[in-house]
């Protein structure tokens, strides 16, 4: 039941619509453009969530625009850095669908913003990188059936899942086995204290502005 508990874990340090295993490189300048256009993100195939022997899957997640600043590329000449990644605050992301490889236990995620922004980055590279910033116990998993127990993933501050981008029509973002902490807390079914999972998906980034244009990463 722990190894469960541990791969719920996982899904929550993802959610974060979460950059994977390779961080942003400082040193290269990067654009992120269109500028001032508004983006989704959103799951392809399925997110999967693993600690150990146990498997979670996600087949639906997104982060979309709605009012406001959030999902958007920076305005010029904000979209541009001269020596590093560009970053742009998202709407928490939703996951849904989601599923256990342990009989009798169910789970439901829930992201917020409450101690900080989302946010979805990029660096020119080659590769070129990309990820989203986890706030503060931005994802929170509640289990119910076998064992009822509360994961908290970032709960130290802000966590980068990072992975990596891959311009195109759309563009992608590929995370691979990121890993995220987070805290457990429940009855004694529950492995209690801190705990980590990993996180593999990948996420289209749509231009919702201009959908004859593609959000891309340059130099």
């Amino acid at each position: 039941m722990s190894k469960l508990l541990v791969s719920a874990t996982g899904l929550a340090a993802a959610a974060a619509l979460t950059i994977g295993a390779t961080g942003p490189q400082a040193a290269s300048p990067t654009t992120l453009q269109p500028a001032g256009h508004s983006f989704s993100a959103q799951l392809t195939g399925k997110a999967t969530f693993v600690a150990g022997s146990t498997t979670m899957t996600c087949t639906v997640s997104a982060s979309v625009p709605t009012t406001g600043a959030n999902n958007k590329v920076p305005a010029a000449p904000a979209n541009h850095n001269d020596a590093g990644p560009v970053a742009a605050p998202i709407n928490p992301p939703t996951f849904s669908g989601c599923t256990t490889s342990i009989v009798g236990v169910s789970v439901t995620v829930t992201a917020n913003a409450t101690n900080g922004a989302w946010t979805l980055s990029a660096q020119n590279g080659a590769p070129a990188t990309g990820g989203f910033t986890i706030p503060k116990g931005g994802v929170v998993l509640k289990t119910s059936g076998f064992a009822s127990c509360t994961i908290t993933a970032s709960p130290g501050g802000p966590t980068a899942v990072n992975g990596t981008w891959t311009n195109g029509a759309p563009s992608s973002l590929a995370i691979s086995a990121a890993p995220v902490p987070a805290t457990v807390t429940g009855g004694f079914l529950c492995p209690t204290g801190n705990q980590s999972a990993t996180f593999t998906a990948t996420y289209r980034i749509t231009d919702t502005t201009d959908a004859s244009q593609q959000i891309t990463v340059t130099g």
